[in-house]
């Protein structure tokens, strides 16, 4: 697949999920439901509120999607603030733990790394492509992928009750007609949430771990995890993993942790 064409997908992506979330949020207000009743009484606050966490959640939609999601560069060491006596001071790899060069961007590619032939990137502690962002999920955008799923479940929940408030079934083509772009949404937000939850749920999971996506699907395959003592190497406890994944600002030189000679990050 050329270029231009994934950035023309990635294009239509955003525009539909743009779309996707005002749409839902104008049916809510164009019926009969909670937010509608409170606006026409002059209770704005949960109508603006409501409307500030839509407007939230798209805003992290696009940070998360168009940010860098740590990207492999030649210059890779200085970017983790290596200098000298820190490489000398690294352990050797044993031979059994296969460190390689990318065979697509020919570039050495550090522990927890792996190429995304969609975005044509080495991406470091890589967890999955995500065609709902149109972008990698890696150490830089990770964090917040978690904070947007967050925010996007408080939306849904909060849009699931009040489509529900609007809803009240007859049978009749009439009731049909002026209810179906309300029962529509009530369908999309119900799907939404259940995928939204799963998602967040399994991410805090692996992240509470400190393991990821493709390293927990692909654990048998991957060498320095294949070939370790401890099935995850990475992993310093709930409290540590969680703390270092959202208040660490800098890059983590994972050969470090796995050969646990210095547990701090760069």
């Amino acid at each position: 697949m050329g270029q231009g064409a994934v950035r023309g997908g990635g294009y239509l992506v955003r525009a539909a999920h743009t779309g996707l979330s005002w749409g839902v949020a104008l049916a809510l207000f164009l019926h009969r439901t909670d937010l509608r009743k409170q606006e026409e009484h002059g209770e704005l606050l949960q109508p603006l509120i409501f409307v500030l966490l839509v407007l939230c959640s798209v805003l992290l939609y696009f940070v998360v999607s168009l940010m860098d999601p740590g990207f492999v560069e030649s210059d890779e060491e200085e970017k983790v603030g290596m200098n000298e006596e820190q490489r000398v001071m690294m352990p050797q790899f044993p031979s059994n733990v296969w460190l390689r060069r990318c065979g697509y961007c020919m570039l050495k590619q550090p522990m927890r790394a792996k190429h995304c032939q969609l975005c044509r990137h080495c991406v470091r502690r890589y967890d999955h492509h995500c065609p709902w962002i149109e972008n990698c999920v890696g150490e830089r955008n990770h964090p917040l992928f978690i904070v947007y799923l967050a925010v996007q479940l408080v939306v849904l929940l909060w849009a699931f009750h009040v489509a529900w408030s609007g809803l009240y079934f007859e049978q009749s083509w009439e009731w049909l007609q002026h209810n179906i772009f309300l029962l529509l949404s009530f369908v999309v937000i119900a799907i939404f949430t259940i995928v939204v939850m799963l998602l967040l749920v399994s991410h805090l999971y692996l992240v509470s771990c400190n393991t990821t996506t493709w390293e927990f699907m692909s654990h048998h395959r991957i060498s320095y995890l294949r070939h370790c003592e401890s099935d995850n190497p990475f992993d310093q406890g709930v409290i540590l993993n969680l703390w270092r994944f959202f208040c660490a600002c800098r890059l983590v030189t994972w050969e470090k942790i796995y050969f646990q000679e210095d547990r701090d990050p760069v």
